[in-house]
């Protein structure tokens, strides 16, 4: 097994929760936490273990951010007028990594990060190798020439676990996207519960 799977099943075990929707997700099997004692951790949790989980539910989901990337991301919402949860999920989904994996582009958000790196994505014509650059509206989103023959391009958009959000318009027969509009919490299609107004009172207190 690869570094990033196994990393991807043990955020999820971590987590107790399938947060990609993956069926081969080893929640599906096993709903406890990882290591010996997973079985035993079903205790009453505090409100700020709810919230410290909130936050590394939504962190994991995109990647598994750093603590700096991700506290960066908040503090930028929380400056915005508006509600900061629903500039957070904003600022989150406009990442050019989440774009690519919301393309379906490819399978994962993992592997849409090294898909980026690698050089393969142009936005608006120009190269962008950098998985926290932040599309805007209109901004179109193409794999290049020479890679859109690649297989775990072909795989991805066969899967049928998920649905290309309506905030975002494809056309896989040349894959290009379309970044149309920031959507706000109701319009990600989390296969979990994602609760920003617990990472909110999260960062209020800490």
């Amino acid at each position: 097994m690869t570094k990033r799977t196994s990393a991807k099943y043990k955020i999820d075990r971590r987590m107790g929760e399938n947060i990609w929707g993956r069926p081969k997700s080893p929640v599906n099997k096993r709903e406890y936490g990882p290591g010996q004692h997973g079985q035993r951790r079903k205790g009453k949790v505090s409100d700020f273990g709810l919230q410290l989980r909130a936050k590394q539910k939504l962190k994991g989901y995109y990647g598994d951010l750093t603590e700096k990337q991700f506290r960066r991301i908040y503090t930028e919402a929380e400056r915005r007028r508006g509600d900061t949860g629903e500039l957070l999920i904003g600022l989150l989904e406009r990442r050019l990594d989440a774009v690519v994996y919301r393309a379906k582009f490819v399978a994962t958000i993992f592997a849409a990060r090294q898909f980026v790196n690698h050089g393969h994505v142009t936005v608006n014509g120009q190269r962008v190798n950098i998985p926290s650059y932040r599309v805007k509206e209109g901004d179109v989103i193409e794999v290049r020439q020479k890679s859109k023959q690649m297989t775990v391009l072909l795989e991805a958009v066969q899967l049928a676990e998920r649905d290309v959000p309506d905030y975002i318009e494809v056309d896989h027969s040349k894959m290009i996207a379309t970044f149309v509009r920031t959507p706000g919490l109701g319009d990600v299609p989390y296969p979990v519960v994602m609760e920003p107004k617990l990472i909110i009172e999260y960062y209020a207190q800490n």
